[in-house]
């Protein structure tokens, strides 16, 4: 295995550092990967806490002879510019993703048919909608991923963590009703209002309304591209009982599709220790590595399409 130096978007506005992870073995053209980051800032290893998913997966993925790109998220090197302008998911993370799938047909050592793409959560969601738009991908793995809107996730996530009890429990449920007051009626507002109506911080109620005009189960049922649905039985973020649950309903006559579900996992395809969404941020700092089980189920799936 080795890495290499790579920008994404080189010459663009917004050029971003990255890693080429190469399997040892390039006497023949290569298949590849690119990651996805999910929501908010994340570096090219998506390190949180402890944890660096995208570098056990690309490590992972070239031990078993798959090269994978992973990159600096856009909002993670430019995201003081980036809030002054109404930024939608398509500047956030589809057009780097598009631009990374295109670095790696470039490359020679890439068999420029089989590049696949690994989104994990919020890029989870985004992938069909990437290879609708661009990415052209061989096949699209979703890891933790929901077919429901953004907002519909966050709103939930809420309401697990109010039904904790004292003061955190009652400032999570106020902080609730704020957020769904402002995203009430959010499919009937004029795009132009939209746009203009802050959410929280920098985020406009036009991100979610642009990125919920069609979810990730809308897109897959326009493509018969070989899909892999990946979730942790202990996943406290997205839920196993309603978004894996979920995608195999909305998803049933779907040809090329097939599901794993990993019961002792969490939402970065760790052991879970806790089933706690307030206590995330200690579930994250306990250092641990993505298994052989997952990384022998995305290599499968990537050499047999």
């Amino acid at each position: 295995m080795k890495s290499e130096k790579i920008v994404v978007g080189q010459g663009t506005e917004y050029p971003l550092n990255g890693l080429l992870t190469l399997p040892d073995d390039l006497t023949e053209k290569v298949p590849a990967a690119v990651f996805v980051h999910g929501s908010g800032a994340s570096n090219m290893d998506e390190k949180i806490f402890r944890l660096t998913p995208f570098r056990d997966l690309a490590k992972g993925l070239a031990e078993r002879g798959v090269a994978s790109i992973r990159y600096d998220k856009r909002t993670f090197v430019y995201g003081r510019k980036m809030r002054k302008q109404a930024v939608t998911v398509k500047e956030e993370t589809i057009e780097d993703a598009i631009l990374a799938a295109d670095l790696l047909r470039k490359d020679p050592r890439i068999d420029p048919h089989r590049v696949f793409i690994v989104g994990h959560s919020m890029g989870a969601m985004l992938a069909p909608r990437i290879d609708a738009e661009g990415g052209d991908f061989r096949g699209l793995i979703l890891m933790a991923g929901t077919p429901l809107r953004m907002e519909e996730v966050m709103v939930r996530q809420l309401k697990q963590a109010g039904q904790k009890g004292g003061l955190l429990g009652l400032v999570v449920r106020l902080e609730e009703k704020v957020y769904m007051k402002k995203l009430d009626g959010l499919y009937e507002l004029p795009e132009e209002e939209a746009r203009k109506r802050k959410f929280a911080g920098s985020a406009t109620l036009w991100y979610f309304r642009e990125m919920g005009q069609k979810t990730a189960a809308d897109y897959l049922l326009e493509t018969e591209k070989p899909v892999l649905i990946l979730q942790g039985g202990k996943d406290f973020q997205v839920l196993p009982e309603e978004d894996f649950a979920g995608f195999q309903r909305l998803l049933a006559d779907r040809p090329n599709t097939e599901y794993r579900l990993y019961e002792d996992l969490n939402h970065l395809f760790v052991k879970g220790i806790y089933s706690d969404i307030l206590k995330a941020s200690k579930e994250y700092r306990t250092e641990r590595h993505i298994g052989p089980e997952v990384l022998d189920d995305l290599a499968d799936f990537i050499r047999r399409n």
